[in-house]
């Protein structure tokens, strides 16, 4: 078992994988208490990302988190999005072509004037500043940016960056906006039937089989994606009307959050406050479109002007469900764009990468 166990999640010292989570828990708690907008996942992000940052080694290590246990989480997040699935949703998804077409045009513009200012700044060569701005698809732009010979602490860094701010400051920004708590910290709660046995077998098949399917199919960001879909058909063939218990989307984003804030362990400081000076400029511009786009569109798509601008947003696809789903936001809305978003960043990235080698 032992053996099995490391095969799959390499080897981290599990006393400190252990006191890690801890860490994010207690933080995320605190942020509870505090009344801060997504508790659970800022407040472990901000606890372990803090410990991780200032070298924290209560047992000799910094903090640790096996990135392959929050791909044993994510799967949740799938499901909970694909309970929102409901009657007559293709009709509705026809109001949504005008603005995946404008977000067509959003992703290569955004990233291209990323890339001037960045390169602009004179602290980041042209190789990373590409990759580093691309707006989506981090897995895939941290690999092409390294066959490209990218200054990788700075990418990696930067790309996380992109994440962690938009993951800050947006429930922040709906919190000052509506004068409130928002999220799990609102009282918001994922919204379902009662769940019986078979609701918790059909939930728990469309989390693990859509995750295999979806990995198997190289489909963009697989293991939410094919959930999505399994949950979505079990939701609508009407076999549950049940989503996953609120403990467990709590539970997924102290995974979340605290993989996150692991991220700062061992980077040396003045690189980091380097990175953040250049990521601020980055998502501050990536954001504003956004904004810009939500206020002039919403009324056009018959969507909220906070959906559409989480629409738009610059966050990972899982963690802007995870946002959408606090928010009580138009869920399937969010996630259809930011699909699209990784496919078009990714593919804006490779295009721009040979047009710069030329």
């Amino acid at each position: 078992m032992t053996s099995r166990l490391s095969a799959f999640f390499g080897a981290p010292h599990w006393p400190t994988v252990a006191l890690t989570y801890a860490i994010g828990t207690s933080g995320g708690v605190v942020a509870m208490l505090a009344h801060l907008p997504l508790p659970m996942l800022l407040g472990s992000l901000l606890a372990v990302g803090a410990a991780a940052l200032f070298g924290l080694r209560p047992l000799g290590r910094l903090p640790e988190a096996p990135q392959r246990l929050r791909m044993l989480f994510i799967p949740v997040i799938g499901v909970a999005i694909g309970g929102a699935a409901r009657p007559g949703l293709l009709q509705e998804a026809v109001a949504w072509l005008p603005s995946l077409a404008i977000l067509a045009i959003f992703i290569p513009a955004v990233h291209y004037a990323g890339f001037r200012i960045l390169v602009a700044t004179g602290r980041i060569d042209k190789v990373t500043a590409l990759f580093a701005t691309a707006p989506g698809g981090l897995v895939e732009t941290v690999q092409m940016g390294e066959e490209a010979g990218a200054d990788m602490q700075m990418l990696i860094m930067l790309q996380f960056l992109r994440l962690i701010l938009t993951i800050v400051f947006i429930p922040l920004f709906f919190t000052w906006l509506v004068g409130h708590a928002v999220g799990s910290a609102g009282g918001a709660a994922v919204e379902g039937a009662e769940m019986g046995i078979f609701d918790l077998a059909v939930l728990v098949a469309a989390g693990v089989l859509g995750a295999i399917i979806g990995l198997k199919l190289r489909l963009p960001a697989g293991h939410v994606l094919g959930p999505i879909f399994l949950s979505g058909a079990a939701h609508l063939a009407g076999l549950t009307a049940a989503v996953p218990p609120q403990v467990t989307v709590w539970a997924t984003q102290v995974v979340i959050g605290t993989s996150l804030g692991v991220r700062f362990g061992g980077m040396p400081k003045r690189r980091i406050l380097e990175a953040l000076r250049l990521s601020l400029i980055s998502v501050t511009l990536m954001m504003g479109g956004a904004g810009l786009i939500a206020w002039s569109l919403a009324s056009a798509v018959n969507e909220t002007v906070p959906a559409v601008f989480l629409a738009f947003a610059p966050g990972g696809l899982v963690e802007m469900g995870l946002i959408a789903l606090s928010l009580d936001l138009s869920i399937l809305y969010v996630t259809a764009h930011h699909l699209l978003r990784i496919i078009l960043a990714v593919s804006v990235a490779r295009v721009f990468a040979h047009r710069l080698a030329r």
